[in-house]
């Protein structure tokens, strides 16, 4: 089985992080910001990769350490988990449309981090949590888990629905790369020989 345990503590927060990328999809998202934990759940389910996070940071603060931290730590449990990415189909895309909100996401598993973001929100607060951090928590994911990420905003009104859209769409573009590809075995995605 695909799995990782991560633990990360630093001054400003303490987070422990276990994934199964073979899983279906269950999850407990615990990290005191409450939007956030909605979103973690999404990419959950809709990767079928379960993911357990607990997280106590500096919410005194703000949001900001906790969920970027969140995504350093799930980041480097997918470059755990994937180990060589022997047998997986490394790219996945998808374009999501939730209500008003239409988002692309394309990835590819390289081990090359690079976010490109082109996500705009009509608002700077979805309740009392900071829009910008949408941002925050890809680009962390993309450096930390060795991933080329493009996130494109096509359409959207509501932040709501546009940052869910986000999320929703790499969950479904990560279930589709961390796949095993059936006519590939044991090979590794990759003329290189390594990624």
């Amino acid at each position: 089985m695909r799995k990782a345990s991560i633990s990360r503590k630093t001054s400003e927060t303490e987070i422990s992080v276990a994934i199964n990328l073979d899983g279906t999809g269950v999850y407990s998202c615990r990290t005191g910001v409450g939007f956030f934990d909605h979103m973690l759940d999404q990419l959950a389910r809709h990767a079928l990769i379960d993911i357990e996070i607990t997280a106590k940071g500096d919410l005194h603060i703000d949001d900001h350490h906790t969920v970027e931290d969140c995504g350093i730590a799930l980041g480097q449990a997918f470059a755990q988990a994937l180990g060589e990415k022997r047998g997986i189909r490394r790219y996945g895309a998808c374009h999501l449309a939730m209500d008003d909100a239409l988002l692309r996401c394309a990835l590819d598993l390289s081990g090359r981090p690079y976010l490109v973001w082109n996500v705009e929100f009509p608002c700077a607060k979805i309740g009392s949590f900071d829009t910008e951090l949408v941002r925050e928590f890809f680009q962390a994911l993309s450096t930390h888990g060795g991933i080329t990420l493009h996130m494109d905003k096509l359409h959207g009104i509501n932040a709501h629905h546009i940052a869910e859209a986000a999320f929703k769409a790499c969950a479904r573009a990560l279930r589709e790369a961390v796949e095993p590809d059936p006519r590939k075995g044991d090979a590794i995605p990759s003329t290189k020989g390594a990624l």
